[in-house]
């Protein structure tokens, strides 16, 4: 009762590949998040619990490991709720492993299940083209996404459309770059004299 979730740290505007692990383990139910979390990534625990209970799941009566590997590399940032809550549901049994393993994996949990946008959406775009994976992240960032190049990218609102899609009932719709479509109206720069 184990799963693997991909996603990424940030140092600066680099990228660092960070390994989500979830065990499930008969103990005490408890939630306990290791590898150099920070207060953000440690408050997860209740936005990843509340966002299932909005979906009618509770998580399961036993102690629920989650680590953040490489351990040595702080983890900053509320981006890391998506990839614990489906590392979670990978581990209860809800969705099949198979259905994130090609993708990297960036959101904020809301407390009722919605998908929050993030910053440093580019770089993690650009690293999972670079590592030939698709991309997850929330939908107001899906157009930024779209800038990193060739890559699948499911933009999903809420926790709920993504889960249903993973599974095959419904379809996210594709997502289009932010290019401006017509040049901006008003002055240019380039009518600027000395």
């Amino acid at each position: 009762m184990h799963s693997h979730i991909h996603t990424i740290s940030f140092r600066g505007i680099d990228t660092i590949p960070v390994s989500v692990q979830v065990h499930l383990s008969n103990g005490l139910p408890a939630m306990a998040i290791v590898g150099l979390a920070d207060k953000a990534v440690g408050e997860s625990r209740e936005r990843v619990r509340a966002a299932l209970s909005s979906l009618g799941l509770a998580l399961p009566a036993k102690r629920i490991a989650v680590n953040l590997s490489p351990a040595d590399i702080v983890k900053e940032g509320a981006h890391f709720d998506l990839p614990i809550a489906l590392g979670v549901l990978v581990a209860m049994g809800a969705l099949p492993q198979d259905a994130v393993d090609e993708h990297l994996v960036l959101g904020e949990l809301s407390l009722d299940g919605s998908i929050q946008p993030v910053s440093g959406i580019l770089p993690a775009a650009l690293c999972a083209a670079e590592r030939s994976q698709r991309l997850i992240c929330p939908a107001e960032n899906g157009p930024e996404a779209a800038w990193g190049g060739d890559i699948d990218i499911l933009a999903a609102g809420s926790l709920t459309e993504l889960l249903n899609h993973l599974r095959g009932t419904q379809l996210l719709s594709p997502v289009k770059s932010g290019m401006l479509t017509t040049p901006p109206s008003g002055p240019d720069m380039a009518d600027l004299r000395g």
